[in-house]
């Protein structure tokens, strides 16, 4: 009855952080604070150069934990209280961070079990991130010392609102007591033994589980239908875990403050696709306003792509509404220190995409540990360099420009279908390619060609409204959902699906009919076989693109329409009979299908023309990377443009939209106009 009743409690707490609006009156400039890791004492120095820079806000504490509970239930918060009050006094806003993801040397002591055990053994204390968030012992500590934090900074006027843990995941915990939570979640989903063996299909090699008792560990399985759905429930692990730590806080916090984490993303060495292990959007329903962590290569490599992606992505899951970037570089690693006017121009790439913080990771380089070269916007000695000073303009820039940038609502026809469930599955089996290497080669595509995005995934209500999906390797599906995709073609939308779409339900079980099951309807093409090219291309060179970049990579799927029309035929002496890219009219509505991995230059100009047929096609489309433009509507109800020149050369272009104000030089700016953006630059123009 106790679980019922904490359960329910659990409910409300999150339907009332749904409610609420998240309080964010002027734009956020700011920078992680770490008092605690400082080599001498400088706060009031360091306040001084951050209102010099036009910093209004620092996160803190949530890195804290052994510094806020040196010992088992003895408390300090020395460190918290002087930034608190200091910030407080210089008039800079605070967001206090739980202090969960990286426990203290007593602990583990204490509890060795609250180290988590992998498939590889069980995790050495040292690194952050390295505990069972599942485990009863580091729960009953975590929840203490986020209570013993709350109830001594809860009514303390700086805290603007709290951001929980620190890009949490379930840090791959699959140890016996992680497996039998697993054995419980499969009993109340599935019920009976019965209908697992045969949605998994489970006779293979003997895999058939006759009795709960003799469950075993998804460590060891050969079944991709188990470790998918291992990995979904990994990733309700996070959810769980993160919800509760939203109640907790909810009970403290007033209705003013956010709450808000810091999600991040698969990394390739930056940011760079959908995160495999968290369900950011079913765990930002717990939340204020979502948070972000952004980071990408720099100099002569940046492109703002990743800005734009995880500005995308948080934007979406919360509906259009906008977000915090909690985390980005200021000079980050040793190759990504700015070139003068890149600070300045991601900065304002973040606003772009709907940002109402911008957030360095972090104020100060650090003098010791694995972070000791990744560099703050401080650098070792603490003194201002071009870096900091270009921060010093931005921070004005934020100031002046507030009123005209917060909260930019966007509203876009084109959305990318993603599915956590299709990712794990498709990566199980993936030849070459993976499933982000899909997803952002399509959404790069159209980031160079200036088509706005948003993201939708399975459980999203609102796909319909979107006049272009464009779905990436939904390789595990409900039926439900792609009987949605049908009729979402069948009543006017247009749909691009690559390879590997509809092959498999959603307990990655491949469907036993023609391909791509369900979804052949609309797409009016079957297929049986497929293959890995060894040098194809795509016959007579259909999207006229340069010979290296007609020829066909990864996969190939052999298909024959029934309906559809043929775009591109495989150039092949076996397999030329065969289509490689196919579109069909169903309904109202088109689907194309692409049946292999083609190159980038080829997928963006099937992407054009379907933005193009789409009736998309419009001003911002004359302009090309390295120009990329962005536009939204702000609180005064006026369009505003930005216009970023990702390149080291300068360039022009010509200003289409409505009469304007430029409003960096505070300069009018009239329709036809020809606009100069220098190297790294970035013009804002506000139409009146």
């Amino acid at each position: 009855m106790r679980k019922f009743v904490n359960l329910i409690f659990l409910l409300a707490l999150t339907q009332s952080v749904i409610a609420q609006q998240a309080n964010v009156k002027k734009l956020l400039y700011g920078v992680a604070y770490y008092d605690e890791y400082m080599p001498y004492e400088r706060l009031d120095k360091d306040i001084q150069m951050m209102k010099d820079a036009g910093i209004n806000v620092v996160r803190i504490a949530e890195s804290t934990w052994s510094t806020v509970e040196p010992q088992d239930g003895v408390f300090d918060f020395t460190h918290i209280d002087r930034v608190l009050n200091a910030m407080h006094k210089a008039g800079i806003k605070v967001i206090l961070g739980t202090p969960t993801y990286a426990v203290p040397t007593w602990l583990v002591r204490k509890c060795p079990d609250v180290l988590a055990i992998t498939p590889h053994g069980q995790n050495q204390y040292g690194p952050r991130q390295n505990m069972d968030i599942s485990n009863r012992n580091f729960r009953f500590h975590a929840e203490r010392v986020i209570r013993k934090i709350m109830e001594h900074v809860k009514d303390h006027p700086a805290i603007i609102g709290y951001q929980l843990d620190n890009e949490t995941k379930a840090y791959n915990t699959a140890g016996p007591e992680v497996q039998k939570l697993f054995v419980e979640y499969m009993k109340a989903k599935f019920g009976s033994l019965d209908s697992i063996n045969k949605a998994f299909g489970l006779d293979y090699w003997s895999n058939r589980i006759n009795s709960w008792e003799d469950f075993p560990s998804m460590t060891g399985s050969i079944n991709a239908s188990q470790i998918t759905e291992f990995a979904k429930f990994q990733r309700k692990l996070v959810t769980d875990y993160l919800t509760w730590q939203a109640a907790i806080v909810n009970e403290y916090k007033h209705p003013e403050q956010f709450l808000t984490q810091n999600f991040d993303f698969e990394w390739k060495g930056w940011s760079y696709g959908i995160q495999p292990d968290v369900d950011h959007f079913a765990v930002a329903k717990a939340l204020t306003i979502a948070g972000v962590d952004i980071y990408h290569p720099s100099q002569d490599a940046l492109t703002g792509t990743e800005i734009s992606f995880g500005g995308d992505v948080t934007r979406s899951m919360k509906e259009g509404k906008n977000y915090l970037v909690l985390e980005t570089e200021a000079q980050g690693f040793p190759e990504w220190v700015p070139y003068p006017g890149q600070l300045r121009l991601q900065a304002f790439s973040h606003l772009a995409s709907g940002a109402n913080m911008v957030e360095y990771w972090h104020w100060h380089s650090i003098h010791n540990s694995i972070e000791t070269y990744w560099k703050g916007l401080l650098s070792h000695d603490f003194e201002p360099n071009p870096t900091y000073n270009e921060a010093k303009s931005i921070g004005k820039d934020f100031q002046k420009l507030s009123p005209s940038l917060l909260n930019l609502k966007k509203t876009n026809n084109v959305a990318i279908l993603f599915s956590n469930e299709a990712l794990s599955a498709f990566n199980w089996f993936k030849r070459g390619s993976s499933y982000n290497d899909i997803l952002r080669q399509m959404y790069d595509a159209l980031y160079r060609m200036n088509v706005g995005v948003d993201f939708v995934d399975p459980t999203s209500t609102n796909i319909e409204k979107y006049k272009l999906l464009v779905v990436p390797a939904l390789y595990a599906a409900p039926d439900s959902l792609l009987e949605r995709l049908n009729r979402f073609v069948k009543n006017g939308g247009r749909i691009v699906y690559t390879f590997k779409s509809g092959f498999s339900d959603q307990n990655v079980k491949v469907r036993s009919c023609r391909q791509p099951g369900i979804i052949s309807e609309a797409c009016g093409i079957n297929y049986s076989q497929f293959t890995e090219p060894k040098n194809v291309s795509l016959k007579g060179n259909p999207f006229q693109v340069e010979n290296e970049n007609n020829k066909v990579n990864t996969w190939m799927e052999l298909i024959t329409p029934t309906t559809a029309k043929v775009l591109a035929y495989y150039d092949h002496p076996v397999w030329g009979k065969y289509a490689a890219i196919t579109q069909n009219n169903y309904g109202k509505g088109t689907a194309t299908y692409i049946g292999c991995m083609t190159s980038n230059q080829v997928m963006e100009k099937i992407l054009a023309d379907e933005v193009k047929k789409t009736g998309l096609w419009g001003e911002a489309q004359k302009l090309y990377f390295p120009i990329i433009t962005k536009e939204g509507i702000n609180e005064q109800s006026k369009i505003v443009h930005y216009f970023f020149n990702y390149s080291a050369k300068p360039s022009t272009f010509n200003y289409t939209f409505g009469n304007g104000r430029e409003l960096l030089l505070d300069k009018v700016i009239n329709k036809n106009s020809v606009v100069d953006l220098e190297p790294w630059g970035v013009k804002i123009i506000e139409e009146q």
